[in-house]
């Protein structure tokens, strides 16, 4: 769903965080696991995915290695640092203050009576 995906579009770095607090991971099982949360609605790309991992890396939020796999292609895990952790709670707040502020646009104007005002129509 495009709309989902450009609401959600600039929290890609606090939901790459947040899934990383539940343990390490490599990109194509973290992406399978937000497909799995969101009931498949929302998938991160390829590309966009990497571009944060790499971002996230660059800032020393997050840190990677190389499994050892015995089988198959080598995986590069990712985890997140103590300074990932704060980055994740500060943007967290924020969230929720933006949540709430856009709650209160949206929802909050039937209740206090503005929707039962008769529109003006311009002519």
């Amino acid at each position: 769903m495009l709309v989902i995906s450009d609401v959600i579009r600039g929290y890609t770095d606090t939901i790459i965080l947040a899934q990383l607090r539940e343990g390490d991971s490599y990109g194509y099982e973290l992406n399978k696991r937000i497909q799995s949360i969101t009931d498949s609605e929302f998938e991160l790309k390829e590309a966009t995915l990497y571009t944060a991992f790499r971002r996230l890396e660059d800032d020393a939020y997050i840190i990677s290695y190389w499994g050892d796999e015995n089988v198959g292609a080598r995986r590069r895990y990712y985890t997140i640092t103590e300074k990932g952790l704060e980055l994740y709670r500060e943007n967290l707040q924020d969230w929720d203050k933006i949540k709430d502020m856009i709650d209160s646009l949206l929802k909050d104007v039937c209740c206090k009576g503005w929707l039962s005002r008769p529109l003006l129509l311009q002519r």
